[in-house]
């Protein structure tokens, strides 16, 4: 499902926002043989697009992504080059986030009540799910449909499913941006997918992807 959601600015509107804010502070012990603006800037849009999902207003979603990158370019020293960059940037937007909506973040966010359901359970007798069903059958509905079911999961749920279906991290890279167990994640995934596949269920009905 990572190229569903493809939602950006316009091309180097946030790059140049944060490049331009980084280059106004104090230049920290450079790393060698690692070019940190170009990691910085392979990855706008990534943070963007998480950014937008977690705040839904393109304005609060380019200044949490110009904070994040202001926090990096201080704490660069304390990246590790060899290990993930995104996911590095990515634990410090998801820090950044919480801290900024800490209200929102720490209400009510249980799916326990979630019942058992899978739509690829729905497929017509002649298709073959694929590995990973849940996500296979997620693919094949339209954007607009599955945009507005993940920006209606709660925000521990939602953060998870953007991260793993999303942006591609694995299960450990997603546990360690969030701070939680990989058991916690697998639990917010599977029920964060169950949680969509309900909601999209006529939908997919409607436009033919089950029965």
């Amino acid at each position: 499902m990572d190229t569903m959601l493809l939602d950006r600015v316009a091309p180097g509107t946030v790059e140049g926002l944060a490049l331009a804010a980084m280059s106004q502070q104090p230049a920290p012990a450079a790393t060698p043989e690692f070019d940190f603006e170009a990691a910085v800037a392979e990855n706008i849009d990534a943070l963007y697009r998480g950014a937008l999902r977690m705040t839904r207003q393109p304005e609060e979603a380019e200044d949490l992504v110009q904070e994040t990158c202001l926090r990096a370019y201080r704490f660069q020293h304390q990246f590790q080059p060899g290990t993930n960059f995104k996911a590095w940037l990515f634990k410090i937007q998801t820090n950044l986030f919480r801290s900024r909506y800490r209200k929102q973040y720490n209400s009510p966010q249980s799916l326990d009540n979630t019942e058992e359901f899978y739509l690829y359970q729905h497929l017509g007798a002649d298709v073959q799910p694929a590995e990973d069903p849940a996500a296979d059958v997620l693919d094949k509905l339209g954007v607009e449909e599955v945009r507005t079911a993940i920006e209606d999961l709660p925000p521990a749920y939602r953060e998870t499913v953007l991260l793993t279906d999303v942006e591609g991290f694995s299960y450990k890279e997603t546990a360690e941006i969030l701070g939680v167990p990989v058991g916690t994640v697998m639990s917010r995934l599977h029920r964060g997918r169950q949680r969509l596949q309900q909601s999209l269920y006529e939908y997919a009905k409607e436009s033919g992807v089950v029965g």
